[in-house]
């Protein structure tokens, strides 16, 4: 398996986030390997965005995001949710994509025991919080380096333009205006119904 060198995280922020879909999200536990294919994801920076986490500069909450690309920001959320965050750009710039949804492909059980429950496949990781709780990624996880020893990404051809969309990001209040969410517009695992956006 070939997962995507630093390099590949160390560029701008949107760029990534574009580039990122169709990639193979990896999450090894114990003896066991969870992936799935990455379908939907949003971009943060501490530039210009209202929403981002970093817009105020380093916190202890948040100094993950300052590091060099490729590495992991797990944030806890509304006292109960995990949310996971691959760090973009060069270290000392707070940015990175957060990965909003992926299509199940191996583990698949083993992310139904995860999810507590008799989940179809087309609702184990359709959204931010239930994908961490299938791949079992927590407060442990943050701050990891995506090389694939505990979690990684694999490569992938880059998704053609005319299969991609983009829209507003979800569930925030700050930075609408922001078109910052791309998704594989065919996708049923994509988290929530399909906004109407501009193509990429």
């Amino acid at each position: 398996m070939t997962f995507l060198p630093p390099d590949f995280y160390l560029r701008p922020t949107l760029t990534v986030a574009r580039e990122l879909l169709g990639k193979t999200l990896v999450r090894r536990l114990d003896a066991t390997t969870l992936s799935g294919r990455i379908v939907e994801v949003e971009a943060y920076h501490q530039h210009g965005d209202a929403s981002c986490h970093c817009r105020n500069g380093p916190t202890a909450r948040n100094e993950v995001m300052f590091r060099a690309g490729g590495h992991l920001y797990v944030y806890f959320t509304y006292g109960m949710h995990f949310c996971m965050n691959v760090v973009t750009e060069e270290e000392g710039i707070g940015a990175a994509v957060l990965i909003r949804a992926i299509e199940p492909l191996e583990g698949i059980e083993i992310m139904r025991q995860h999810r507590k429950g008799d989940k179809p496949d087309r609702g184990l990781a359709d959204g931010p919080a239930k994908l961490c709780q299938a791949l079992a990624i927590g407060r442990e996880e943050n701050g990891i380096f995506l090389d694939g020893s505990v979690a990684g990404i694999l490569d992938a051809p880059v998704v053609p333009d005319g299969e991609l969309q983009r829209s507003s990001r979800i569930g925030i209040t700050l930075g609408r205006e922001l078109p910052w969410r791309y998704f594989i517009a065919s996708s049923p695992w994509v988290s929530r119904a399909r906004p109407s956006g501009e193509r990429k």
